[in-house]
């Protein structure tokens, strides 16, 4: 009897240990500091480019090029890596570009992680930049504003009140493709925006990336602090 009850603790154990993460998450560690990225499900062909990108490490060395107070943080630009002291950067890429995975229920709060692109008409990502957002708390007279004059629908009432007490950039929602958020750390997007830039939005000092994707097991126990602290997405 107490060896069946060993080998099916033991079982159980192994169970535990052998299920997968709910989601899959990417630290971005930068010489300011570190943030952890939860990358969303419902963007499948986003987050597998990403995890892609990240597990080549494709990232690692290049710059979060591009930063404006108040409204977002860009990075991923292959050119930035080798780039001189105030050279224009924003053009690079990867050759390929994927479609649009707009989602209603993700918006662009406070945090998130979502795909830069050109004018393109299909709106389609770029294969490699990306930005995360600060963006600002709103009112309820701008946001108004912000439906009649940008988005020409009306915001939920929860996605509201984030952007009334978290904040974020509510007139890219639809536009431009959210495919994660930062889910510790986010004090590093703050720390970013805050840097002072030239005319081009590019910091005065080099702020250099590297991307890695957390393991299963480093995946698991930041899942259980999420939880514990009623921080864990579905």
């Amino acid at each position: 009897m107490k060896r069946l009850l060993t080998l099916l603790l033991a079982f159980a154990c192994l169970n535990v240990f052998a299920a997968k993460p709910k989601h899959q998450y990417v630290r971005i560690s930068t010489t300011l500091g570190d943030c952890i990225v939860m990358l969303y499900k419902e963007t499948p062909l986003h987050t597998a480019n990403f995890i892609k990108l990240s597990k080549d490490h494709f990232y690692d060395g290049t710059l979060f090029h591009r930063v404006i107070k108040n409204f977002m943080i860009q990075g991923g630009d292959p050119d930035s890596r080798q780039a001189k002291p105030g050279a224009l950067l924003g053009e690079g890429d990867v050759g390929y570009t994927i479609p649009a995975e707009f989602r209603d229920s993700l918006f662009h709060k406070k945090g998130v992680l979502a795909a830069a692109r050109d004018n393109n008409p299909e709106k389609a990502s770029s294969g490699c930049q990306f930005y995360l957002v600060q963006g600002k708390v709103f009112t309820e007279e701008q946001l108004r504003s912000v439906e009649e004059k940008r988005l020409k629908f009306r915001l939920p009432e929860y996605q509201r009140e984030v952007y009334k007490t978290l904040g974020g950039a509510p007139h890219l929602d639809r536009n431009y493709t959210v495919f994660g958020e930062v889910v510790k750390g986010l004090e590093l997007v703050d720390s970013i925006a805050n840097l002072l830039t030239d005319p081009n939005d590019r910091p005065n000092k080099d702020i250099r990336m590297k991307i890695t994707v957390l393991k299963r097991r480093q995946a698991k126990k930041l899942e259980k602090e999420l939880l514990s602290a009623s921080l864990l997405r579905p």
